[in-house]
């Protein structure tokens, strides 16, 4: 089944994690992506473990195609050009200036093809007092105001994944997605830009609404007490997560699963207000009583209740759990040189299809000779 983006070229010039996101995103989709890397060592990401295929670069290029061009060469930017010509979506995620400087500027590439999506990723935007400072994921977490949510005061350090660089990705790929639609009624090309401070201070919204609205500055701790949530760890050492929110059938169904069928007619603990304002001693509680089971014991004993819960796996457990695998969230392919390549698949099913299929990533200048071939095609 041919993906939702079929026949769309999308050209990435794109380095470590946002611009790569947003190619990825779309390539998910079905559009042909084209990496455009430099012919050296092409995206940085390759080498961050070493060699040209790193785990780093495997994450956010999946389902691409790579050609390997120097745009400041007379004798690549005639194929850079046609290539241009050829394509639907362009996206950089270079500093601005950075882009002119490569020959791949906005004006420049409309005057090629008026038609273009030009999208452009950046740091803090492409003007104004901060836009020439270099930004990587916990820059923009910190700018933001959503670090500040994940660090835990007792032991303040840079905690998870990079969330910032990834947010923006998807972001940049919305945008595109909206300039693709505008251009079916419109027939005129666009420009989408977006940045990672921008990226990550809409994913704060919350936070900022609450601030807005009532003044009230949000901490590390505000939205789990108010959701009512939990992370315990159990007699075999592994750990728990319960999200309880506001139904008191799920309260209900707890108290049950401890055995303590009266716990919520604790004055301290009877309404949502209650075990909000006591949040720190619910959490103590519930600490000592979930330390005399098994995760798997108390799985079994909250599912057959009705609480709202999960296991807190790690990446060697998500993808084992029955739901996972019923769901074929991982899939995997070869590569002709690199082998088997495991992935986790686009979360994005149409008509009821899942998106089984993957390619792998490509090496470096893997495409380039099948690319130019295509471009000389009349």
């Amino acid at each position: 089944m041919a993906g939702v983006l079929a026949g769309i070229r999308v050209v990435e010039q794109g380095t470590f994690i946002t611009g790569p996101a947003a190619g990825m995103l779309l390539a998910d989709l079905g559009a042909d992506v084209i990496k455009l890397e430099h012919p050296d060592k092409g995206d940085p990401f390759r080498a961050f473990k070493g060699g040209l295929y790193s785990p780093h670069f495997q994450t956010y290029n999946r389902n691409k195609r790579s050609i390997t061009l120097d745009t400041r060469s007379e004798n690549d930017l005639d194929s850079f050009d046609a290539l241009i010509a050829s394509a639907d979506v362009f996206i950089q995620n270079f500093r601005p200036g950075v882009a002119d400087r490569l020959n791949a500027g906005e004006a420049r590439l409309r005057a090629i093809n008026p038609r273009l999506i030009y999208c452009a990723i950046s740091g803090f935007g492409n003007d104004g007092p901060a836009a020439s400072r270099p930004a990587y994921d916990t820059v923009a977490q910190a700018a933001s105001g959503f670090l500040g949510l994940l660090v835990n005061p007792a032991n303040p350090r840079v905690v998870g994944p990079a969330i910032a660089d990834s947010l923006t990705g998807f972001y940049a790929a919305y945008g595109i997605l909206g300039a693709l639609h505008r251009r079916t009624q419109t027939g005129e090309g666009a420009t989408v830009s977006v940045s990672m401070l921008e990226a990550m201070t809409h994913f704060n919204l919350d936070a900022f609404t609450h601030y807005l609205s009532e003044g009230e500055v949000m901490g590390p701790y505000s939205r789990p007490s108010v959701s009512q949530s939990y992370v315990l760890e159990c007699a075999d050492g592994k750990w728990i997560a319960l999200h309880m929110s506001s139904p008191e059938k799920f309260w209900r169904g707890l108290a049950e699963a401890i055995e303590r069928p009266t716990l919520f007619d604790d004055p301290a603990f009877r309404t949502r207000e209650d075990r909000i304002a006591n949040h720190e001693a619910l959490i103590a509680l519930l600490r000592g009583v979930f330390k005399t089971r098994t995760r798997s014991q108390w799985c079994e004993r909250l599912q057959a209740g009705d609480v709202p819960h999960a296991p807190m796996y790690d990446a060697s457990e998500a993808l084992n759990d029955p739901q996972a695998r019923h769901l074929e969230l991982e899939v995997a392919t070869r590569h002709p040189v690199m082998g088997e390549f495991r992935t986790v698949r686009s979360p994005v099913s149409f008509d009821g299809v899942r998106p089984t299929t993957v390619t792998a990533p490509p090496t470096l200048g893997e495409h380039t000779e099948e690319i130019l071939a295509e471009l000389r095609r009349p």
